[in-house]
């Protein structure tokens, strides 16, 4: 389990993001991929507010268009119409200060622990020294102290991602951009991963993006959970998660819990279905 780092040394304390940082503003976002006849529309007029530190769950049936719009805010993907802002600032293209973390660790697999989580810092013009710095203590607040020598390879799955977490916090990122992050690991090794994100949102209060498929993951993390049709994939619904932190996993039992995961399932499960008929023979799909 990820644990909380006592004290963050200097380095690492000037990376917590300041307040009122990562304000995301999604407007009348539509994206298509290919051209001609063979273009298809993936993202079709979403629009999405999302104030600085609030934890954002995007949920959908698959092929909806949840990993397209987080890869627009990432500026991975260029909208095919409207706009993306951060702070303001348009979104034109990859970005630091827009950290991604991926369903599968992207980490370099020659670099150590250590040296991965310092390739960030490094580049924003740190000393070595005070890349290290800042490198350690993102190690020790997701519980890696020890392992900083180790490279991927030698590292589980949520180690990992654990690392990749560190790497993105580093670069002092507005927002931080999770694409399923957990979806690869095991039920029990996914649940700690899940406590232990709340931990460390709580810690930094940076605005999260949080893609998955999964409706109890997004309802015990998110502030709100928004919801997409099937492809192409628009905004059918925002749910306000009143549930208090901090969250620990018996609130899964709670009647308000339970009411807010059937909300999600029945409108999921409509579109699943409306999407499946679609795709079946006879259907002019």
């Amino acid at each position: 389990m990820l644990a909380r780092a006592p004290h963050l040394d200097d380095a690492a304390a000037m990376a917590v993001p300041g307040p009122g940082r990562g304000h995301v503003a999604i407007e009348h976002l539509a994206v298509r991929f290919g051209a001609g006849a063979q273009a298809r529309l993936a993202v079709d007029d979403v629009s999405l507010d999302v104030p600085p530190g609030e934890f954002v769950c995007i949920l959908g049936p698959s092929g909806c268009g949840k990993s397209t719009v987080l890869n627009a805010v990432a500026g991975f993907v260029a909208p095919g119409a409207g706009s993306i802002a951060v702070d303001g600032e348009p979104v034109g293209k990859p970005s630091a200060e827009r950290g991604m973390v991926f369903q599968q660790p992207t980490l370099f697999p020659w670099k150590t622990v250590l040296q991965n989580v310092m390739v960030g810092p490094l580049m924003a013009g740190q000393s070595r020294a005070e890349a290290e710095r800042t490198a350690r203590g993102f190690i020790a607040m997701v519980g890696l102290v020890g392992c900083e020598t180790h490279y991927p390879a030698q590292l589980s799955g949520g180690m990992q991602q654990r690392v990749g977490i560190a790497r993105a916090l580093a670069n002092n990122p507005r927002v931080l951009l999770m694409d399923e992050p957990f979806g690869a690991l095991d039920a029990q090794t996914r649940a700690m991963m899940q406590e232990a994100l709340l931990g460390i949102r709580a810690e930094f209060q940076t605005t999260v993006l949080f893609v998955t498929h999964d409706i109890d993951e997004a309802v015990f993390l998110g502030d709100r959970v928004v919801v997409m049709s099937a492809s192409p994939g628009r905004l059918i619904a925002d749910i306000a998660v009143g549930l208090p932190r901090p969250r620990a996993p018996e609130i899964a039992f709670s009647p308000e819990f339970t009411r807010i995961k059937k909300q999600c399932f029945t409108l999921i499960r409509a579109e699943s279905l409306r999407a499946f008929e679609q795709r079946a023979p006879g259907s002019g799909a």
